[in-house]
């Protein structure tokens, strides 16, 4: 029988654990990412989704694991995993007194591009993320949408094979998160690997081809957005609160607040005897 290839993988982790003090932030986690596509990591704030990140770039050592990213350990090779990688946090880490062609440069320049390529990227790369418009503007006077979508291109001055983004949209409003959500799947057209984290229901169901359901530092859920609905029944959404016991309680009390019992009218029959 032919044996049919395994594809290739993006991250590989097997028993990941991090710790700080007695709090497991990632207790025994498994994770597979192949190359290719949107892979989202979903779950609420103190899951262990950063923490994973900050291992999978090398900027945090891990308490127990073998991890490997493209290819090369997290541990032994980090000079060869940040070769081939790029990440954009929480955070925006463009200068606001910069245009976006400077920072755009700017980078550029730090990572050996000369002052001809360095401008010529730039302007690639404003052009591609709909920003030439406002190239020679103070990033200060961008939108959050624009300055997130600055963000993202500054991490591809030098194209990655594997992007890192750390809850992109966290703070946007919804016409910028639609910005950023045709970045990405500009990114994966272009066959980049994405690593997304996100507390957003919607924004892993729509832009990835397989969802990991984090909570508490361990997978509690995993694949594809479509077999994630139907294991919650026929048109929710993929919801965290969903998988775990500690997220029952809160979906019940958000439903009772959205659909209260009905209370009858209180009259009082005064004068009667």
């Amino acid at each position: 029988m032919r044996m049919t290839p395994r594809k290739p993988l993006a991250i590989e982790a097997c028993g990941l654990v991090k710790a700080f003090g007695a709090v497991r932030a990632v207790d025994g986690l498994d994770l597979l990412v192949p190359v290719g596509g949107v892979f989202a990591l979903l779950g609420p704030n103190g899951a262990g989704k950063t923490t994973m990140i900050r291992i999978f770039t090398t900027l945090t050592r891990p308490d127990a694991s073998i991890v490997r990213v493209l290819g090369h350990d997290v541990m032994t090779e980090p000079h060869a995993v940040r070769s081939g990688i790029c990440l954009t946090g929480q955070f925006a880490t463009v200068d606001p007194s910069l245009t976006g062609t400077e920072n755009l440069v700017l980078r550029a320049r730090l990572l050996g591009l000369g002052r001809r390529a360095a401008r010529s990227r730039a302007a690639e790369l404003l052009n591609v993320f709909g920003l030439a418009d406002a190239a020679m503007r103070p990033v200060r006077t961008y939108s959050g949408g624009m300055q997130r979508r600055l963000d993202i291109a500054v991490s591809l001055v030098v194209r990655p094979a594997l992007l890192f983004l750390d809850e992109p949209t966290t703070g946007l409003d919804q016409p910028s998160r639609g910005q950023v959500w045709g970045t990405v799947r500009w990114l994966a057209a272009q066959g980049t690997t994405v690593l997304l984290t996100t507390q957003y229901l919607d924004e892993a169901d729509r832009l990835s081809d397989r969802i990991v359901v984090i909570d508490h530092g361990r997978v509690v859920a995993e694949g594809m957005p479509g077999e994630l609905r139907s294991a919650v029944g026929p048109g929710a959404t993929i919801a965290p609160p969903e998988f775990t016991e500690r997220g029952r309680d809160a979906v019940r009390r958000r439903k009772m607040l959205r659909n209260p019992p009905t209370m009858r009218p209180y009259r009082a029959d005064l004068g009667r005897s």
